[in-house]
């Protein structure tokens, strides 16, 4: 049943007032209203906040106990969600006035600059974020404009990527996403490098984005030095792709790390040899291998693996023979670890939505458009993780165990 909003007596009087007094005819017309009534609002508080400041109102001059009195006013048009309002702000001679309800410089009273942050994390385009103002707010701010608006968050996304990290983490999640720049007068594909850390209390933090070239060896040195400058003194455990040579980077920077190549990614690599006739066959002695309850069984899965499919395969086989001592790395923890580290999902499930936000645009005009959206995004997606992992008590009381010289009493507070 259809609810009927209730009106107390007084409010429905002043609704009739309002209503006798604008005549307004359509929607349109209401918003008007809302902005005239909206601007006599802020001016009258402006009037009283100068009335607070001087000790005494307009004409009261009985009762004015101050050198110091009013001196006209400053017109200013501000931005609202009802469009824009002109208003006049009062001044005093001294100039010692500061207006609260609108302050000095500001020009936007409706929170629009956090709603086109939003929206552009969200993937919107500058020219659509303009067409919604302009069609919701009757706000006429240009492409060009909102993209003055969105740079301004450029130097606190560089003091984010700067910031100060954990001393240690229990586990790094390193990956690479790609995306077309312009750069030079021509489109290049880019890297950018994430990393996703899980903290010792369990919580997890993107540590940073950085925009590069093609995804290498040599550049995954250079992010995990800054990592390490940034105060990350140890990573116990570190989960990764097979990018040749990533091996190599890692013990370079943080030797101790515990290297885990992800499972998913090798058994895509691997199965990309195997005809489509043998495939439900291959897959079904593979799981023998990385899905066995321990080490031991793994190995023994791995060498019925190459007895059987080594000859017709010998790529696929080598692939897991080569990398044994990354991809088996799982095996000696615990299954709630080994479920959390054996692949890179919680990154790529991270990269998929950066994904999805950055869908409408081809090309990137610059470096610092495309860092600029992505961490407006990161900001968006990052929001979300408040929880630790539901499995993080017995996790970390088995860490303690295997990295037991590595974390000291003070690393849990």
């Amino acid at each position: 049943m259809a609810r009927q909003r209730k009106l107390t007596p007084e409010r429905k009087a002043l609704i009739q007032s309002l209503l006798s007094h604008y005549k307004p005819e359509d929607a349109q017309d209401v918003q008007a209203m809302l902005r005239d009534l909206l601007g006599d609002t802020i001016q009258q508080m402006l009037e009283a906040e100068m009335d607070d400041h001087l000790g005494y109102s307009k004409y009261d001059y009985k009762n004015k106990h101050t050198d110091d009195s009013r001196n006209g006013y400053s017109p200013k048009t501000v931005t609202s969600s009802a469009g824009d309002i002109p208003i006049d702000v009062p001044r005093d001679r001294k100039g010692d006035f500061e207006p609260q309800s609108v302050k000095k410089n500001q020009t936007d009273i409706s929170n629009i600059e956090d709603q086109v942050l939003s929206m552009y994390a969200k993937g919107m385009t500058t020219r659509d974020i303009s067409a919604h103002l302009q069609s919701i707010y009757g706000v006429d701010a240009s492409a060009e404009m909102i993209s003055r608006m969105t740079d301004r968050i450029l130097p606190i996304a560089k003091e984010w990527q700067n910031r100060p990290l954990a001393k240690k983490y229990a586990v790094v999640f390193m990956d690479a996403v790609h995306f077309n720049v312009r750069q030079d007068g021509r489109t290049v594909k880019k890297a950018v490098y994430v990393a996703i850390g899980t903290r010792l209390d369990g919580h997890r933090e993107v540590l940073g984005l950085w925009v590069g070239g093609n995804e290498s060896a040599k550049y995954w040195v250079g992010v995990l030095n800054e990592i390490r400058n940034r105060g990350t003194e140890d990573i116990f455990i570190i989960s990764v792709d097979g990018l040749t040579g990533f091996a190599d980077a890692i013990s370079a920077v943080y030797p101790k790390a515990e290297i885990q190549r992800c499972i998913v990614h090798q058994i895509r690599y691997t199965t990309k040899f195997v005809s489509y006739k043998d495939i439900k066959a291959f897959m079904n002695d593979l799981k023998g291998v990385y899905q066995a309850p321990t080490l031991e069984q793994a190995e023994e899965g791995l060498d019925r693996l190459e007895e059987k499919w080594g000859s017709k395969y010998p790529s696929s086989v080598a692939s897991w023979r080569n990398n044994w001592p990354q991809l088996s790395a799982y095996f000696k923890y615990p299954y709630e670890l080994r479920r959390m580290i054996y692949t890179t999902n919680q990154i790529e499930n991270y990269n998929r939505q950066l994904r999805k936000v950055t869908k409408t645009r081809t090309i990137f005009p610059s470096d610092d458009a495309l860092f600029k959206l992505l961490y407006l995004a990161t900001m968006d997606i990052t929001e979300k993780w408040t929880g630790r992992d539901r499995d993080w008590s017995k996790i970390l009381s088995q860490l303690c165990i295997y990295f037991e010289e590595r974390i000291e009493p003070g690393d849990l507070e």
